[in-house]
């Protein structure tokens, strides 16, 4: 049994062409499959699209979410619901082809691997968002604690076994794609160039992408943390120096009185300290997210059998 997990907000535009495809690539390699898709709260005609497409291959299942709860909570919705003994991950934008997953499925069945990434090796379309991702990557690459994750979305394919270990991790604050690398099992990639959008404008705003960033670096690397450490230590000795620096100077009459270094002394201090208080503050409110408890989602209703 094949599973394909596909979250779905406000892509009417798209979701035909994007079933169509997926259903001919899954078919090609197996009958025994499910498409979950997931409704992360749309407030176009998509519901009523993947309803009537429901309709017609029974194969294709709904999980309808109660409202929007974001990209990461609707792809842990759709893996809980999801009953297969390979289950896929895949975004819905067609910017992950679904012909790559003749490919992906082969070689976690014929080659005995856990887990099989889709890499990317290169992006068309928008240059910006191209520069953003390698910025993030090189940075990630540099401080994160879980190394190999350079140029890795969400776009998978993985063993039974693989899947209920990744579930079995509860944070409220979900990053998958790190995730995945940190559960281990053995993994092998599958290299692609990444798509530009068929139809339809990106849902992953710019502070999306940014909030997305933030829970990477802060939930896989110390570095946050640890950069407060560096640089207050290094205050110390820089104004350690400047003390010694400015008792010598009194003693020798040749301090030029003023408040400009004062005045700059606060400022820099003060910005400092602000900045330790905002890394701070992110992990704080990522405790109290978790202290919570909260479900990471609500479904609205299930179009398709009673989940086991």
């Amino acid at each position: 049994m094949f599973s394909l997990v596909i979250p779905i907000y406000n892509e009417e535009r798209l979701i035909n062409e994007l079933l169509d495809r997926t259903v001919q690539s899954i078919e090609s390699f197996t009958k025994e499959y499910e498409v979950i898709l997931v409704d992360d709260g749309s407030t176009d005609k998509s519901l009523q699209i993947m309803l009537a497409r429901k309709e017609k291959n029974n194969r294709i299942k709904l999980l309808s979410l109660s409202r929007n709860f974001g990209h990461q909570a609707a792809f842990t919705a759709g893996l809980e619901y999801a009953k297969g003994d390979i289950v896929a991950m895949m975004d819905g934008d067609l910017q992950d082809p679904p012909a790559l997953l003749p490919e992906m499925y082969r070689k976690i069945c014929e080659e005995e691997y856990d887990i099989i990434n889709a890499k990317r090796t290169g992006r068309k379309g928008s240059s910006s968002r191209n520069i953003y991702a390698r910025m993030f990557h090189s940075v990630f690459k540099s401080i994160g604690d879980i190394k190999y994750m350079e140029s890795y979305g969400n776009y998978s394919v993985m063993t039974r076994q693989a899947v209920d270990a990744l579930l079995s991790m509860k944070e409220k604050v979900r990053y998958l794609p790190g995730l995945r690398l940190y559960i281990g099992f053995k993994h092998s990639d599958v290299e692609y160039v990444r798509e530009k959008r068929l139809k339809g404008r990106s849902k992953m705003k710019l502070r999306n992408l940014f909030s997305l960033a933030c829970d990477a670096i802060f939930s896989f690397s110390r570095f946050p943390i640890r950069i407060c450490l560096i640089l207050g230590t290094l205050g110390i000795v820089v104004f350690m120096a400047a003390g010694i620096f400015v008792l010598i100077a009194k003693a020798t009459g040749i301090a030029v009185p003023g408040w400009s270094s004062i005045l700059l002394s606060i400022y820099f201090l003060g910005s400092v300290q602000l900045v330790f208080l905002g890394i701070l503050g992110e992990y704080i409110f990522r405790n109290y997210k978790e202290s919570q408890n909260r479900p990471v989602y609500f479904v609205r209703k299930f179009y398709g059998d009673t989940p086991e």
